[in-house]
């Protein structure tokens, strides 16, 4: 395969969704996927390891250099989310009582088959126990151990570590490559700092279709039958959930058909309480995203949300009872004052439990174990329109 036939392959692999990336390199020779899989994020490349057959696999790993193979294969030991997944392979490995001018001998000839940032000094146990800079290298004296060279101050990741703790472990540090040892200190792998963010951003840029129910795989190229299987259970959902906003509506017909004028602000107490739920949510998963929420911070959240939704819910009532009086009684209705303040009290009680909403949806999808973004906006959706309808329609039939 040509140089120009194994960029466009692996174009064509990057704007596919891992199962279909690991569909069509499965219809090509072992060695053309290991050149396409080394070129990858090393996350996706084990998302697509991990959606070909046993048998593809294994051909594979077979074809991959030893140090690759090796590393695919231990990586599969952690969690999806987990530095584990973003490990390559450390190639510039030396022993603390080699010296300099032998150091710099044994790199010439390993970045030749290697693209290499840092060495690394380890043990006899393979612990992890000096950094070498190129920098210190060059001018070291050619007869030192580089026992006098390297940095003994290590900063090292651990492959079990989410993503989120550890890109805000190295926010700050801004260091090309990062070390990753074992609970002992052994070193196992490395992690470079582009490939860290750039799977943290893939996770999060998927988070906003997540909430609406697509499938976080799918992209542009994705095949519309495909699509439609990751899309259409939750838009099923979506219309059971519509339904219970129909069935409050239709518990109310009689209100509705004595006072009409009620109908024309349904969707205007849907909208403002639904937008005050998005922000909640969005909120929330953000803090979720950025580890900014933890353990024991659920029930502040919650209340600064509840207070939120009251405060907007209260300004943005007065401005819309105002707006129901004054088409109240232009429209010659004699209970303008009382539908203006059923207005006022109905948009004050919908955005407070909306904002409520919008906060423990997703800390109830957490606590079941299941992604918070997972269709939260098509819960909440559900949640904002029956509250709203139901307290509106509900305070009209008891008071006007």
């Amino acid at each position: 395969m040509s140089l120009e036939d194994d960029a466009n392959l692996l174009e064509d692999v990057r704007e596919r969704a891992p199962y279909d990336a690991a569909d069509l390199l499965e219809t090509m020779p072992a060695e053309d996927g290991v050149r396409v899989l080394e070129s990858l994020n090393p996350m996706v490349a084990q998302q697509v390891l991990h959606e070909m057959t046993d048998e593809h696999r294994c051909a594979i790993i077979a074809a991959a250099p030893i140090e690759k193979a090796r590393q695919w294969m231990r990586n599969r030991e952690y969690p999806e989310d987990s530095v584990g997944w973003l490990m390559e392979p450390p190639v510039a490995v030396f022993r603390p009582s080699m010296t300099v001018g032998g150091t710099i001998e044994a790199l010439r000839k390993l970045t030749k088959r290697a693209f290499i940032t840092y060495g690394y000094v380890t043990d006899d146990s393979n612990r992890l126990i000096g950094v070498l800079v190129f920098r210190d290298l060059m001018l070291g004296k050619p007869e030192a151990l580089l026992s006098e060279v390297m940095y003994s101050n290590i900063f090292a990741l651990r492959p079990e570590m989410e993503l989120t703790e550890a890109m805000k472990q190295t926010v700050n540090r801004h260091l090309p490559v990062y070390p990753v040892c074992d609970e002992e200190g052994h070193l196992i792998g490395l992690v470079r700092g582009q490939n860290l963010f750039e799977a943290r951003a893939i996770e999060i840029s998927a988070q906003a279709g997540t909430m609406m129910g697509v499938n976080d795989e799918e992209r542009l190229s994705t095949p519309v039958l495909h699509s439609l299987r990751f899309r259409h259970p939750w838009l099923q959902v979506n219309l059971v959930t519509a339904f219970l906003a129909a069935g409050v509506v239709g518990y109310f017909e009689h209100t509705l058909e004595r006072i009409v004028i009620l109908a024309a602000f349904l969707p205007v107490l849907a909208g403002q309480s639904g937008n005050t739920g998005c922000q909640a949510l969005a909120v929330a998963l953000r803090g979720m995203t950025l580890g900014d929420l933890k353990d024991g911070d659920e029930r502040r959240l919650v209340l600064k949300e509840g207070t939120l939704g009251l405060l907007n819910g209260l300004l943005v009532g007065i401005t819309a009872g105002l707006g129901m009086f004054l088409y109240a009684h232009m429209q010659g209705n004699p209970a303008a004052i009382m539908l203006g303040t059923v207005v006022l009290l109905s948009m004050v009680m919908s955005c407070v439990v909306s904002g409520i909403c919008g906060a423990l949806i997703p800390l109830a999808l957490r606590k079941l174990g299941a992604d918070p973004a997972t269709a939260s906006s098509i819960f909440l959706t559900t949640a904002t329109d029956v509250v709203s309808m139901g307290v509106f329609l509900g305070l009209a039939t008891a008071l006007v």
